[in-house]
């Protein structure tokens, strides 16, 4: 089993996210897209791992 990577919290993400678009007219680079989907995935992860299953 792969060891398991703590994620970092929205507020973390969501900054990172942010920095990437630093002027209202930034253009990403491929690998600051690649980038970018990495951030939502785990924005993603830390979304789903704070809800909690109805009984």
């Amino acid at each position: 089993m792969p060891p398991t990577v703590p994620l970092r919290s929205a507020a973390e993400l969501n900054a990172a996210i942010r920095a990437q678009f630093a002027h209202r007219d930034a253009r990403l680079t491929d690998e600051q897209r690649a980038e970018y989907r990495r951030l939502l995935a785990e924005l993603e992860q830390v979304q789903r791992r704070d809800v909690v299953t109805a009984a």
